[in-house]
């Protein structure tokens, strides 16, 4: 993904929430680039201008073509249950942002702290599974709040509905990815 690439992807996740916004009528793409139809994770993030976030949903897996993925992920995020939904009357005063995200890849390590020393901060984003629980938290978000490895897994935690140090379990898998990550002006 180059930098004309992210500036596509913006442009058709804004286009995609303020259709869906205002018409709830979902957009249908056109000329956007062949690798749109590759199978990609992806996550559309939409924050107020002073940086809260909006909502934030996406697709970790590449299960579906990018394209189909980015527009789904904006019309959900749009509607993200955390947060009140997205209005028309806000529209001009939010900031998208699109995170395209490489295949999870499972940590295995001899011994559960080598995790800490596994996860490189800025550059991973986490995923961790135990039984029926999973959360995923992007790389930025352990730049933006300034963890470290261990604050990063244990906010993944508890963001998939576990004690903080359910990472420490033999039985809880923990997956990386990485994302390459666009950001409106």
């Amino acid at each position: 993904m180059n930098k004309s690439d992210g500036k596509m992807l913006l442009k058709i996740a804004r286009e995609t929430i303020e259709l869906w916004v205002k018409e709830k009528e979902k957009i249908q793409p056109q000329n956007y680039p062949e690798k749109f139809n590759e199978k990609t994770g992806v996550f559309v993030s939409i924050h107020t201008k002073s940086g809260e976030l909006r909502g934030c949903i996406g697709y970790p897996e590449p299960a579906y073509p990018l394209i189909e993925a980015l527009v789904d992920a904006a019309i959900s995020a749009c509607g993200d249950p955390r947060f009140e939904p997205v209005n028309s009357e806000e529209l001009e005063q939010l900031a998208i942002e699109v995170s395209v995200l490489t295949k999870p890849e499972l940590i295995i390590v001899k011994n559960l702290n080598e995790y800490r020393k596994k996860i490189k901060i800025g550059k991973d984003g986490l995923i961790i599974e135990s039984g029926f629980h999973r959360g995923l938290l992007l790389p930025q978000v352990a730049v933006e709040w300034e963890w470290t490895a261990e604050e990063f897994l244990s906010s993944t935690c508890q963001k998939a509905g576990l004690p903080p140090d359910a990472w420490l379990d033999e039985n809880t898998k923990i997956y990386r990815f990485g994302a390459v990550v666009f950001r409106e002006k």
